[in-house]
């Protein structure tokens, strides 16, 4: 079974967003969830994050980071082409929507940075939809690199813009932007962090001094996305735990941090070197093949 591309469009320099018909998989998931998409039969799995889901349409929005071989070619594809493989929808769903009564009354944060904002995204339309208040900072390098923004702002209560460069919004780290938030008298009962690894570290190291319960997702480690291949290890709280079936999401101050980063660190040294092998393939050398091509 193939799964047609409805959409398709281009939100910054190498990322894109994709609608794909897959009915069973849009009927299923819930904001916090992922799906497994392969691009032809020799294609490898990449695990993505629900970026949206439409029960009545049949149809899954993903968002795609161009960041190696496989990324690249799955979004060569063009409306009317299809994905070979959309398994769906996998993980846990985000807490509240687990637990939707432990929600009522509560006030969120939630801070994305980069491509984390597409994950955010459902979480912050699921909340809206079941009147529960909900501010979101979006934090990228500039400008240009923003995403989400105009269909954010129309589900949360108030949208923040951080820039490290100041092109737009607050000028600064999305944590510079949540503590004078904090110092104005806001007052938030949760935060959800999703984004780049370094980002959820120091935002999970700035809710620790506030005593803000933090939730982050750690759906960047993933490999395989079904606990197989043992790539997604994390260790939370002192006990070893498997991304793709315990979570994504965990409490971010029971996170070690810089195991993951250490071990997202090898994952990117092997894809460097894919880089290279792919580039002298392409000069008309031949090179074996490595491990990953994400």
């Amino acid at each position: 079974m193939n799964y047609p591309i409805l959409e398709k469009r281009l939100l910054a320099e190498n990322i894109w967003s994709m609608t794909v018909e897959a009915p069973r998989v849009a009927r299923s998931a819930r904001p916090g969830q992922f799906v497994i998409v392969r691009a032809g039969e020799t294609g490898e799995r990449i695990p993505l994050t629900v970026a949206d889901y439409d029960a009545e349409r049949g149809s899954v929005t993903i968002v795609i980071q161009t960041i190696g071989v496989s990324t690249r070619k799955i979004c060569t594809l063009e409306v009317g082409e299809a994905l070979t493989d959309f398994a769906g929808p996998l993980g846990h769903p985000s807490e509240f929507v687990l637990h939707p009564d432990a929600a009522e009354g509560r006030r969120y944060l939630f801070i994305a940075g980069g491509v984390g904002t597409a994950p955010v995204y459902p979480q912050v339309k699921w909340l809206h939809e079941h009147g529960v208040r909900a501010d979101v900072i979006i934090g990228a390098k500039t400008r240009d690199m923003l995403i989400y923004t105009d269909e954010m702002r129309a589900v949360a209560d108030t949208l923040h813009i951080a820039t490290d460069d100041g092109s737009a919004g607050f000028h600064g780290l999305v944590t510079q932007l949540l503590e004078q938030l904090v110092a104005q008298g806001e007052h938030y009962d949760e935060v959800v962090a999703i984004g780049p690894m370094i980002m959820m570290k120091f935002v999970a190291a700035t809710t620790r001094k506030y005593g803000l319960k933090t939730t982050v997702s750690l759906n960047a480690l993933m490999v395989d996305g079904t606990g197989m291949c043992g790539a997604c290890r994390v260790t939370v709280g002192g006990r070893t735990r498997f991304t793709c079936v315990d979570g994504p999401e965990f409490d971010a101050h029971e996170v070690d941090f810089d195991e993951a980063m250490r071990r997202q660190a090898m994952y990117r040294s092997e894809e460097q070197r894919r880089a290279a092998i792919e580039a002298e393939r392409a000069a008309g050398h031949v090179c074996r093949i490595g491990l990953s091509n994400r």
